[in-house]
């Protein structure tokens, strides 16, 4: 598998989200809606974690779509990929414990003595 991707906050959300229901395949809204975030924020993350080999997607059957009343547009599913779930469970428990974060400690403007 590729390297840890970064371990943003809205990115353990996504994480966090998919690891309720490991097994099961979620589209993009799905874990929009879920995750409390904007699907904007949720396409770059979800490309990302496929890159890394953590994800794995696939596109909607056209036969489920003909059974909608509307129509609506095709979804892409998001799923763990073999191994997936257990590198986010481990790089989620890193960055529980301090490993990994987005943010660091400053000192104080006076600096350390102030």
């Amino acid at each position: 598998m590729a390297k840890t991707p970064r371990m943003t906050l809205p990115t353990q959300l996504v994480l966090r989200t998919l690891l309720e229901t490991p097994t099961k395949a979620r589209y993009g809204l799905e874990l929009s809606n879920a995750a409390g975030l904007p699907t904007g924020t949720i396409h770059p993350i979800l490309a990302r974690l496929e890159n890394t080999g953590w994800l794995e997607s696939f596109w909607e059957d056209q036969s489920e779509i003909e059974k909608t009343d509307p129509p609506r547009p095709r979804r892409r599913y998001y799923r763990f990929s073999p191994g997936g779930a257990e590198s986010a469970r481990l790089a989620l428990a890193q960055a529980y414990n301090g490993g990994t974060t987005s943010a660091r400690l400053r000192p104080a403007a006076g600096g350390l003595g102030a």
